[in-house]
């Protein structure tokens, strides 16, 4: 099962899911890592999630279109949509710091 760890306002919060499971619809449905989790479509259209990934990345697929229309350049500097990702490895993250790329906000 993978661990999940999220840094979040000076804390660590840490957990584990289930093989193949997607943090916006377990943070959906009050599991971890509700409620330590930003979220707010769950399709890829907000970008609410955006983490930026601190560890585990090598295990996660290529940026798809709704993430790179959304994140734009911040995906060099890490930034995911994990409503896009179904986890099946360890993951360390964080919400904070975030400021989206002004390039996609006509998007």
């Amino acid at each position: 099962m993978p661990k999940v760890v999220i840094h979040k306002d000076g804390q660590t919060f840490e957990g584990e899911v289930k093989d193949n499971s997607n943090l916006v619809v377990r943070a959906g449905i009050k599991q971890f890592p509700y409620p330590h989790f930003s979220y707010r479509c769950g399709m890829g259209k907000c970008s609410q999630c955006a983490s930026k990934i601190l560890s585990g990345a090598e295990h996660l697929p290529p940026p798809n279109w709704k993430e790179q229309k959304m994140l734009g350049k911040q995906i060099e500097a890490g930034w995911r949509l994990p409503c896009q990702l179904w986890l099946h490895h360890d993951i360390e993250l964080t919400q904070e710091g975030f400021v989206r790329d002004p390039a996609t906000l006509a998007r």
